[in-house]
């Protein structure tokens, strides 16, 4: 195994140990097997989509054997989710077929949230249209990936035009919200946003400061 990490573009052959990131990192931080035994249901929403329709966004980071952290995002919110739906949705309908009943189990509020994309449509963001996911395996945390990770992502963003970005995260997850307080994110206002805290930045200067 490599000593020194590096980051660079995803690519398709990486897309099992995509998902093998999103399903350990997925509950407030932690492995959520337990509570989604499907192990394609999260990466299918909230991972994905993003590798596969912007592959120019979706970097990783490499430890000589393996991805094992990612960052990824869209520099549109809106055509985005117009894409999710035209585009990425149907490949899933025979799998995850549309709820036809009120959400009983987390498996079912996540479907839901799978067919909804139009949840990520909030006005109060607008003003920051890109969005980005960001995921580290635990025994890579804390070593500067992340923050390279971002930044990667700010200066493929500002390759693009894009001014400002923002994330949402459950707000329970502490250590995630020091992370990005630390590279400079800061509270959007949301109306009513349930367990998630939104942040956002510009694209431009180095994290640590917005």
């Amino acid at each position: 195994m490599s000593n020194r990490p590096t980051i660079r573009r995803y690519r398709p052959e990486d897309r099992a140990a995509l998902d093998d990131i999103c399903v350990r990192t997925a509950l407030e931080g932690g492995d959520s097997r337990t509570v989604y035994p499907d192990l394609r249901l999260l990466p299918s929403i909230f991972a994905a989509p993003y590798a596969v329709l912007e592959p120019d966004l979706a970097f990783v980071v490499d430890d000589g054997e393996r991805a094992v952290g990612y960052i990824l995002g869209t520099a549109d919110t809106a055509t985005f989710v117009k894409r999710y739906r035209a585009e990425w949705l149907p490949t899933l309908t025979e799998r995850y077929p549309a709820p036809t009943r009120a959400a009983r189990t987390p498996g079912e509020q996540m479907l839901e949230l799978m067919h909804r994309p139009e949840r990520m449509l909030i006005p109060e963001l607008a003003g920051h249209p890109a969005h980005l996911h960001i995921d580290l395996l635990p025994e890579h945390q804390r070593a500067g990936h992340g923050r390279a990770l971002v930044d990667r992502l700010l200066a493929a963003l500002r390759e693009k035009g894009v001014a400002a970005v923002h994330l949402g995260m459950v707000t329970a997850n502490t250590p995630a919200r020091a992370f990005y307080d630390r590279l400079g994110f800061q509270p959007l206002a949301v109306p009513d946003p349930g367990p998630i805290t939104y942040l956002g930045r510009s694209t431009a200067g180095p994290t640590g400061r917005s």
